[in-house]
């Protein structure tokens, strides 16, 4: 085929050349007459070569346009992370400050911290916050967030520190019933550290189920401890109240804070003591 057109282009050259103007029509008339079906038949022959080319071009173009949307979706996907976990953060940050407000604990010289260790075997014992001696803060200072008590200090570096969280058992809370002013002391049960238990109180102090723990911010009863916390920092919520058969009764306490969900904290760097209560 190649070489017919080849053939047909020297006959229309040399008629161009060595005849007169009506032979040179003749010739063309006869060349296209001759040549027109060729033509459209190698057309159609190089459609498929053509349209492959167009393919692997339109296939080229759209994958690098793929790619690029590709990487605009995942950017709009870090912003839109971002921007959630912002939102939290913000929202969280915003509790612990209403709680700082309500209780009046700006007084207390609150160091906001962060969460940054939390062992899933201790959950629900201690968690590691980002702030230390370096920023104030000491063993036995009082830990709270927006939803109330976590904890205490009990370690310290000049960077991070260790919370023992109220959910352990090792730490006791001098408390009192919001609504009726009953005093007690709160630590966690025995395997059961959701279970705060409230004791040294009897069957002559009206304790309800649905009533709000918070801190005495005095001497409990016992005597046991002083108070490392303010007063009025909320605890937890009264879930249960069990008769010991004496004259004691055992108030069980759901804490308001999750431990196992953490991100910040403020670390009461400046907590005051109160006086022992009437008796």
């Amino acid at each position: 085929m190649l070489a017919l057109l080849v053939v047909s282009s020297l006959v229309l050259l040399t008629a161009s050349f060595g005849g007169g103007a009506g032979a040179l029509t003749n010739v063309q008339r006869g060349a296209v007459t001759v040549m027109a079906p060729i033509q459209a038949g190698a057309s159609r022959a190089l459609k498929p070569a053509r349209d492959f080319v167009g393919w692997v071009r339109d296939t080229v173009d759209a994958k690098g346009r793929l790619a690029e949307l590709q990487r605009e979706r995942d950017e709009y996907r870090r912003e839109a992370l971002a921007s959630t976990a912002a939102l939290r953060e913000n929202a969280r940050l915003q509790r612990i400050l209403g709680l700082d407000e309500s209780l009046g604990l700006r007084a207390g010289r609150a160091v906001t911290a962060r969460n940054i260790g939390a062992d899933p075997s201790l959950w629900w014992s201690q968690i590691t916050i980002d702030k230390g001696s370096a920023d104030g803060i000491r063993v036995d200072q009082p830990v709270v967030t927006g939803e109330g008590l976590v904890g205490r200090v009990s370690f310290v570096t000049a960077t991070t520190a260790i919370v023992s969280l109220i959910t352990d058992h090792s730490t006791y809370v001098p408390a009192r019933i919001n609504e009726t002013g009953v005093f007690g002391g709160v630590s966690a049960a025995a395997g059961r550290p959701d279970d705060l238990e409230m004791d040294y109180t009897t069957r002559d102090d009206r304790v309800d189920v649905g009533q709000s723990v918070v801190t005495a911010g005095t001497r409990a009863r016992s005597t046991r401890l002083r108070s490392l916390y303010p007063p009025n920092i909320p605890i937890g919520k009264v879930t249960r109240v069990d008769d010991q058969g004496t004259d004691d009764q055992l108030v069980h306490v759901r804490p308001f804070a999750d431990v196992r969900r953490l991100e910040f904290v403020q670390v009461l760097t400046r907590a005051a003591h109160s006086s022992r209560p009437p008796s």
